[in-house]
């Protein structure tokens, strides 16, 4: 095949080209962006002189000319369709609508990429009352010929005229009925005649035209409905869904149709080189006998394995083994075939680089490095970095069929099933029991993250991919579908309700945190793997071995610390201490500090406290002992730790009616009321929050850190390489971070100096205000390194509410175009970016060893990852489950960065 494609130069075009239809023999493979995936892979296959039936391709700038126009064709496209058509008609000595020799064709998209099922096909074109019969007599079948117009029928009047399917599907059911008979292969001529004319009277009916008999209307129609698949509903999801460009276009492929359901020496099947699934180096696929490819596909029949026509014809089986491994060997990467075969004739209709899952795409990129087909580096590009994360999160097993409820967000990924709990308490009950339980909540908050802990994934109906639910979600590693609008839940009652179907507690659900999708119903699971096989660690220490960037993870318990490093973490960029509070034991403490109304009375109830900070700090540092810490100080609002005001005025009213205001419930929960009104405030997003808290309530802060170093001077006393770095969350000013920054290095020496032991530590922040990023230089007087909040970063630039913003106007303005992508899930690198440009040039121009993170999610998401590349930080944080997604994203941001010189 190489002495083949090395006759001819390849034509890569750079610029919008005059020719508008290409004939197979005229096109290559690498002309996808111009004839599409499957015009290309037709071209190159021609070229190699394997067995394809003669056409031609309508390019994708005729798509594009197509939609400038208003859907109409440009000028002159017909007379050069019409010229194509007489071209394959003198290749094939057939006619194009004759009543002798009829040439039938079949009319296929081609995206760029593989975009399976999203766009138009349509078989068997150029069928007419006429030609049927001249199909029949040619074929000496008039079975045959019947089942191909019936097919040919309910195709175009779907595609082209709009008329549902299941209309034709329903007239042959019903005459399978009559005739008690259960397979289409056993209906007779006359039963298939019946159904044409039932065919042509549905399309009456129902497009208000009869079905068109000129083959030339025909074609034009068909050519029409391609182009305008391309901004079909389902392929416009397809696209944004995979992030693909809606300016490509498709081609048009005319095909000289070839028949696989001539009898029991034809067939048709689909293949892939390789286990699409596993990525096993063997010879995939489904092939049925007398049949049609919409069989294979659609699922009408059930087709048999690829490893039967071995058995049925063998001779057919040992050329297609041929050309597989052939057209792989020349591509470099495992194949996507289609085939047909006709009378004992073997026709290829489509090579294309296969579809595959992540565990695949590793295996295959990895073996075809060690069979010298390709090197490393292409390896690594090979392969999506955002498709790892599917590897460590139990998903829906592929053999279950079920229908999608409702979606939300995809706010944290894998799948979990169980039944419902409303209830956060309920949820640990349950699962206590041994109980599989979803917890579904209008919203979580701090509150409920003991049940969610129990729980095996979460679905909220408000809240984005950055709220609480998602973020905590994520750390633990558990699927979340949340900002669900379609689910309206009444927790008081213990019910809820879907798209208007009632949903009550302990009704079987399935979530899809990868998707976002809502399944009623108790679906089987494929767990993820227990640890890092082998396969993916050998592919993932390459990339390491191309990255300039750190990776490190989002860890605030032992448990996150030590997956994180199992999966390749060299650090933790942001441990938060907030969630430290959460806990069933020390939450009543929590609070005692917030109602706490003297200096004296925080500080007691923060004594309490000190212990349980002192415990969690010691076991995470020692988890990655040799390896840094980046323990961010507290940072959301003290109400976030107390009862909603809404829920206590419930609460004290009852309580109030029922036992008066001199029981002693009634008085310390109306104490808790009081404090929540003192504390309320009308926007605590830019409230008493981050460093503020620390400087009002500045032994809240002290505690913490002498926390901090009590452990870390523990551990080093045993020998331990404790590395603590104290991060100051939302710093604003210079002056801000000098006077956290002053009291925290109080009370770290003074602990030191206590111990008389060497600990090495840095004092930074939490870069989440545009201010500090435009101050960076003052603020880098002070402190020692910077990592990017970039969640609040976003809100604060943009001016969105995170929580709001995802679950109301974000979806339209992704529909709208108004934004490219979700700010809050891919960095905005115009605005947001340019201000993390700003910082980090100024900090590290005041100090040169200024050390440089990200520890939003913004860390383990590819694209994000290359940017904070481009711009010179010295590490991304991420979530654990996403730090192999990470490692990879920095490798291949690294090779990209060498192709470019930079």
């Amino acid at each position: 095949m190489s002495d083949v494609l090395a006759s001819k130069p390849a034509l890569r075009p750079d610029a919008p080209h005059e020719k508008r239809i290409w004939k197979f023999e005229d096109g290559n493979g690498s002309m996808k962006e111009l004839l599409g995936g499957k015009g290309a892979g037709l071209a190159e296959m021609t070229r190699a002189a394997l067995p394809v039936p003669p056409g031609f391709t309508i390019t994708t700038e005729v798509c594009l000319d197509y939609y400038r126009r208003g859907r109409t064709f440009p000028d002159g496209l017909v007379d050069e369709v019409d010229a194509a058509m007489r071209e394959l008609e003198r290749k094939t000595g057939k006619t194009f609508g004759g009543t002798t020799e009829p040439l039938l064709v079949s009319v296929r998209s081609g995206a760029r990429v593989s975009m399976p099922g999203m766009m138009d096909t349509i078989l068997n074109l150029g069928l007419n009352d006429e030609t049927v019969a001249a199909l029949a007599c040619l074929s000496n079948n008039e079975r045959f010929a019947w089942d191909a117009y019936r097919r040919f029928i309910a195709m175009y009047a779907s595609v082209v005229l709009g008329v549902e399917k299941e209309r034709f599907e329903r007239v042959i059911e019903e005459t399978k009925q009559h005739r008690g008979v259960a397979n289409d292969p056993e209906l007779s001529t006359d039963d298939w005649r019946s159904i044409v004319a039932r065919f042509k009277t549905i399309v009456q009916e129902q497009a208000g035209a009869s079905f068109p008999g000129d083959v030339h209307e025909q074609l034009y129609g068909a050519i029409r409905a391609v182009f305008d698949s391309w901004y079909s509903k389902r392929a416009l999801e397809y696209r944004r869904y995979n992030k693909l460009s809606d300016d490509w276009g498709t081609a048009v492929n005319v095909v000289t149709m070839v028949f696989g359901n001539l009898g029991n020496d034809s067939g048709t099947g689909v293949a892939f080189t390789r286990n699409p699934n596993t990525g096993e180096r063997v010879l995939f696929g489904e092939y049925l006998i007398n049949a049609q490819g919409e069989d294979v596909v659609a699922g009408i029949r059930t087709p048999q394995r690829i490893e039967e026509l071995r058995r049925d014809q063998p001779q057919i089986y040992r050329q297609f083994a041929e050309i597989a491994e052939r057209l792989e060997r020349h591509y470099r990467d495992m194949q996507d075939l289609e085939f047909t075969v006709e009378r004992g004739t073997l026709f290829m209709l489509q090579t294309r680089n296969a579809k595959r899952s992540a565990e695949a795409a590793v295996k295959v990129a990895r073996d075809m490095v060690h069979e010298g087909l390709i090197e490393r580096r292409e390896a690594l590009r090979r392969v999506s970095a955002a498709s790892l994360e599917q590897l460590f999160h139990a998903r829906i097993d592929p053999k279950e069929t079920y229908d999608v409820a409702a979606r939300g967000l995809n706010a944290s990924p894998g799948a979990a099933a169980g039944a419902i709990v409303f209830d956060p308490d309920a949820a640990v009950a349950q699962a206590a029991q041994g109980r599989d339980v979803i917890l579904v909540r209008t919203e979580t908050t701090p509150d409920d993250v003991h049940g969610m802990i129990a729980a095996k994934g979460i679905l909220t109906a408000r809240g984005g991919a950055t709220s609480h639910a998602a973020v905590v979600a994520r750390g633990m590693g558990k699927p979340c579908v949340a900002g669900c609008e379609a689910l309206v839940v009444d927790e008081r009652a213990n019910v809820a309700t879907l798209n208007g179907r009632a949903l009550k507690e302990g009704t079987p659900l399935t979530i899809d945190g990868t998707l976002g999708a809502v399944i009623v119903g108790h679906l089987r699971l494929i767990p993820p793997p227990s640890e890092l096989p082998e396969w993916l660690s050998e592919f993932l220490r390459w990339a390491d071995g191309e990255k300039r960037l750190g990776v490190w993870a989002n860890a605030d318990t032992p448990e996150d610390a030590r997956r994180a490093r199992e999966l390749g973490a060299t650090g933790i960029g942001l441990c938060r201490t907030e969630h430290m509070f959460m806990q069933s034991d020390r939450l009543p403490v929590v609070q005692e500090m917030i109602l706490a109304d003297t200096p004296q009375a925080r500080e007691a109830a923060l004594g309490k406290l000190l212990p349980f900070q002192r415990s969690d700090f010691e076991a995470i540092l020692e988890t990655m002992a040799g390896y840094p810490v980046t323990i961010r100080l507290l940072d959301p609002p003290l109400h976030e730790f107390l009862p909603s005001l809404e829920e206590l005025l419930v609460t004290t009213t009852e309580l109030r009616v029922r036992k008066g205001e001199s029981d002693p419930e009634f008085q310390r929960k109306a104490a808790v009321l009081a404090r929540v009104r003192q504390l309320h405030e009308q926007n605590p997003m830019l409230g008493l929050r981050v460093c503020r808290l620390g400087i009002v309530y500045p032994e809240i802060y002290a505690m913490q850190v002498r926390a901090i170093f009590e452990a870390a001077c523990a551990l080093r006393e045993r020998g331990i390489d404790a590395r603590p770095d104290v991060m100051i969350p939302g710093v604003g000013t210079r002056t801000e971070m000098q006077a956290t920054r002053d009291a925290a290095k109080a009370v770290a020496d003074e602990v030191i100096g206590k111990h008389g032991v060497a600990v090495p530590y840095r004092i930074g922040t939490m870069i989440e205000l545009p201010r500090a990023c435009v101050v960076a230089a003052a603020i880098a007087e002070v402190a020692e390194f910077f990592s990017f909040g970039t969640n609040d970063l976003t809100q604060t630039t943009f001016g969105y509410s995170r929580d709001d913003a995802e679950a109301s106007f974000i979806p339209r303005y992704l529909e709208k175009k108004i934004l490219r992508e979700d700010p809050f899930q891919v960095l905005d690198r115009d605005g947001v970016g340019e201000l993390m440009r700003i910082a980090v040039k100024a900090g590290k121009a005041t100090r040169s060893d200024l050390k440089v993170g990200i520890c939003g999610e913004h860390g383990g998401e590819p694209s994000s990852i290359a940017f904070c590349d481009e711009i010179g930080l010295d590490y991304v944080s991420c979530s654990p489950y996403r730090v192999p997604i990470a490692r990879l994203a920095a490798g291949q941001s690294a090779l990209d960065a060498a192709s470019l010189g930079r």
